[in-house]
């Protein structure tokens, strides 16, 4: 029944967000429509970058989500990342993984996650 599917975020700056989630994260630039719609693909997942329009009424919509991108390295993923500017919440641990919140440049939480066993 399903072929394909994302998570969408509305963002205010096109440009910006995709010079972050490819050039900071290291994502790969997937399929794009202009400035409408551009796709950012990381291991089994698309996260579509769509600008933030009059048209689509986002007030009525809470954000209540996070998307997790899963390192070999916590450590070594963080400290490349802090070299590109990203700044990171204090990390959580627990007795199977290591989490390290941050947020895109529109403040969408993401967070990168190590597992001790797998």
């Amino acid at each position: 029944m399903y072929r394909d599917a994302n998570v969408t975020l509305m963002v205010s700056d096109m440009k910006r967000s995709i010079h972050f989630y490819k050039e900071v994260l290291g994502l790969k630039q997937g399929t794009s429509f202009g400035e409408e719609w551009v796709e950012m693909e990381a291991p089994n997942l698309k996260i579509g970058l769509h600008p933030t329009s009059e048209k689509l009424n986002t007030k009525l919509i809470k954000i209540s989500m996070s998307i997790g991108l899963r390192v070999d390295d916590l450590d070594e993923a963080m400290e490349l990342l802090k070299s590109r500017g990203v700044t990171f919440g204090p990390l959580f641990q627990d007795q199977g993984s290591r989490i390290a919140p941050l947020a895109d440049p529109d403040g969408y939480p993401l967070y990168l996650i190590e597992l001790k066993y797998g």
